[in-house]
């Protein structure tokens, strides 16, 4: 049987995979450079005629530091937590004040101490030959008070500033994690080979250090504005000239959703329920860590009075409130998914429900695993063999272990298999460019990113290791999950009649072309100052630019896409009232969190300074939240509304969850995080990166108010935002929709019916 042709022009799905194999071989060769131009780690560091340590000791202080959480309370490279210092920075500027005071009274040459410090770490000393490192005597006498300087800090008896106390108690330990971050910090001053500048591009600002911003980043800061400027001016010309999407084509025929009774419910939908709810608690504990780690910020050295951190300490409570913020999100696109599959085939197959109750055990397993594991590893507790397998696997956003990670990806397999098998009829019968097929492939796609991570390696430099983390970060995150929630988004439409077919299929493609033309190479933004070679910032900074032009967009689009849902809707307080605001939402955030904010942080001029303060919280926050979060939301609004009998749904919680989210991220945003970035830019520029990342600039008076000024606004968002969405699950689960159906049973394929045809038998 031939199968249905594309209602729109086949070039839209050959523009698309031409995106993406141009994207992928960039970013191909720019792994390959990531491999070969990495800093070295030396066989052996040399100071005077004595070893400091040696290959195997950074890669073992590298582990410690993953083990124990670290990234999840301090950064390195400018990468992780904010609450404790950068530790690349803090070593590199403690290391050239004692070299200064060493070298006071000295003189060589009419040199002074400064400008002998300066040279002398940025002298490149490492000799391939011999696979050594030499240093001066001077600079080993500081790594050893480096070495005394961290055994204070980590085994102190007494909790200080979120962290626990007697953190790490092995000696060797703190030994070989000063041996890492002393590695971090060479590589951040010794000059590349051939070139006048670090490995890191002269990352972090420090001046004692002789590291100052290079031409490189000025001039690609400079032609990302140009390409930004014009970018954008072409946008709003074909914005105005053309209707390229197909707003104003075909049917304007008024419609009518079914009424929620009408709506009958297959077993896999029924089951999703317990997703959703399931979902709506994690999102509860989600904020709740959240607020415990700001409150970390306002102060430090307990909650009201009370020491959680010897509890609760910061790192574990970051951690889990990072990764809550993917589950919780994640259970609601995975519900969302298995949800329409019906309502798009037609039918369901039978053993769907059972399939899906699987996934959710399987799904609870790996959550609630993994944040016991990541508590027990990053206390101590798991021994040298199973750490890096069931506790802290230690990097942002895969902290999760090894074994939960790898559970993880077959949870997300198995939910693709129930997708397929719901779709496998409606495939076989459409183009590979339908959004049947776009649907399976943005689900194919979520686990098979995911699983990029498993190239992050214990055993590999924290350079390439970094290079595969942001993989995930950004392209799994950032570019896979808007694909999917792109794809669902329009496919709701269409079920409920707001916009014909072919023009959401275009508003996917655009989204593909527009989104990885500037994303997929744009994600080496993240990674200018890591070690990487010179490309990745010129890359980095010209398509990251690029990425607010299709924002802009689709922000503009995104309006005509309400106006034509409310033009062709005849209820004004219709069924999916509160659900298409909070899609409304994510198209303001998504403009002023991932475009502005995300913006203003990409510029590698700017990021120079702001990397890892709270202009980059400001931008996850206002991002994640407000994209993925809020879409997550709607989604669980619009599946919940026909799970719930009708008399018990409540439009006033979700009004109430509507406004509290939303006006408490707000608050966030323009209260705390937006003004003390800027705060801890100026500070950066002015005294020194280092301070602004340390507990002095927190504990400053006045920083101190920023942080208490957040306090109504996450109360709002946890009390009105938060526990609303949990009691709409609760009332689903107390009072379902009574009207069933079994599996193989014919389902109508839309939500909706035209004002003009014969009432529903």
């Amino acid at each position: 049987m031939p199968r249905e042709p594309m209602p729109i022009s086949s070039r839209w799905f050959q523009g698309a995979i031409l995106t993406y194999i141009i994207g992928f071989t960039v970013l191909g060769v720019l792994a390959y450079l990531v491999y070969r131009d990495q800093p070295p780690m030396p066989g052996r560091v040399v100071a005077g005629d004595k070893v400091l340590f040696t290959r195997d000791d950074i890669v073992g202080g590298m582990n410690v530091f993953q083990r124990y959480g670290l990234m999840e309370y301090g950064s390195v490279y400018g990468h992780g937590a904010y609450l404790g210092p950068d530790f690349t920075a803090e070593y590199l500027h403690k290391t050239a004040e004692f070299l200064i005071k060493a070298y006071t009274g000295t003189s060589v040459g009419g040199v002074s101490p400064r400008e002998r410090v300066a040279a002398e770490l940025h002298e490149n000393t490492y000799d391939s030959a011999e696979d050594s490192l030499f240093w001066t005597a001077a600079r080993g006498d500081a790594h050893r008070r480096m070495v005394e300087y961290y055994r204070s800090i980590f085994y102190a008896k007494q909790t200080r500033g979120g962290a626990q106390a007697e953190w790490i108690t092995s000696s060797d330990d703190i030994r070989k994690l000063t041996a890492f971050f002393a590695w971090t910090a060479w590589t951040a001053t010794a000059n590349r080979p051939g070139q006048t500048y670090s490995y890191t591009n002269n990352w972090p600002p420090e001046p004692l250090a002789g590291n100052f911003i290079t031409a490189d980043a000025i001039t690609w800061s400079v032609i990302s504005i140009i390409g930004l400027l014009g970018g954008t001016g072409l946008i709003l010309y074909f914005f105005g000239r053309y209707d390229w999407l197909g707003w104003s084509e075909g049917e304007t025929k008024p419609v009518r959703f079914r009424p929620v009774d009408e709506v009958a419910i297959t077993p896999a939908q029924r089951a999703i329920v317990w997703f959703l709810f399931v979902s709506s608690l994690l999102f509860v504990l989600q904020t709740l860590t959240g607020g415990l780690i700001a409150h970390y910020r306002a102060e430090p050295e307990g909650f009201f009075g009370i020491d959680f951190s010897a509890l609760l300490p910061f790192n574990i409570m970051r951690t889990w409130h990072v990764q809550l913020a993917i589950f919780w999100v994640s259970a609601s696109f995975l519900a969302t998914g298995i949800f329409i599959v019906p309502l798009i085939a037609g039918r369901e197959p039978r053993g769907q429900g059972a399939l899906t109750i699987v996934l959710l055990v399987a799904v609870a397993i790996v959550v609630f695993g993994s944040l016991a594991g990541e508590y027990a590893g990053a206390r101590g507790w798991l021994g040298d063999g199973i750490w890096h397998w069931f506790g802290h696997q230690g990097w942002e956003y895969l902290d999760l272990g090894r074994f939960w990670q790898i559970l993880l990806i077959v949870g997300l397999f198995l939910w693709v298999l129930i997708l397929f098998r719901g779709l496998r009829g409606t495939l076989r019968e459409q183009h590979f460019g339908n959004m049947p097929w776009m649907l399976f492939y943005a689900a194919l796609a979520i686990p098979a990113f995911y699983a990029v991570g498993l190239l992050a390696s214990p055993h590999e430099s924290f350079v390439v290791n970094d290079f595969w983390r942001f993989w995930v970060v950004h392209l799994w995150v950032e570019d896979f999950l808007e694909l999917f929630t792109t794809v669902v988004v329009a496919y709701m439409f269409v079920l409920l009649g707001v916009v014909r077919q072919a023009t959401a299929l275009r508003v996917i493609y655009l989204d593909i072309i527009l989104y990885s033309l500037g994303g997929v190479i744009g994600t080496m933004h993240h990674l200018y100052f890591s070690g990487t070679p010179v490309a990745h910032m010129a890359l980095g900074a010209t398509f990251s630019a690029m990425e607010v032009i299709p924002l802009l967009l689709l922000t503009l689009e995104a309006w005509s896409f309400i106006k034509t849902g409310e033009q062709k809707t005849l209820e004004r307080y219709h069924l999916h009232r509160w659900a298409v605001w909070f899609l409304v939402a994510v198209g303001v955030w998504n403009f002023l969190g991932a475009g502005v904010f995300g913006f203003l942080i990409n510029l590698p001029v700017v990021s120079y300074y702001e990397i890892g303060t709270a202009l980059t919280a400001n931008h996850a926050h206002t991002a994640m939240m407000g994209v993925y979060g809020m879409l997550a939301a709607g989604l669980l609004l619009f599946c919940l509304r026909y799970l719930t009998r009708p008399d018990r749904w409540s439009d006033r919680a979700a009004k109430i969850s509507f406004w509290s989210l939303n006006i408490g991220l707000a608050s966030m945003a323009f209260v705390n995080l937006f003004p003390l970035g800027i705060v801890q830019l100026y500070y950066a520029v002015d005294t020194g990166y280092w301070y602004a990342r340390s507990l002095d600039f927190i504990n400053l008076p006045w920083v101190n108010v920023l942080e208490w000024a957040r306090l109504p606004g996450d109360a709002l968002f946890i009390i009105g935002g938060a526990l609303p969405l949990v009691w709409l699950c609760w009332q689903a689960l107390r009072y379902p929709n009574p009207r069933r159906i079994e599996a193989e049973s014919e389902l109508p394929r839309m939500l909706y019916t035209y004002e003009s045809d014969p009432p529903p038998t």
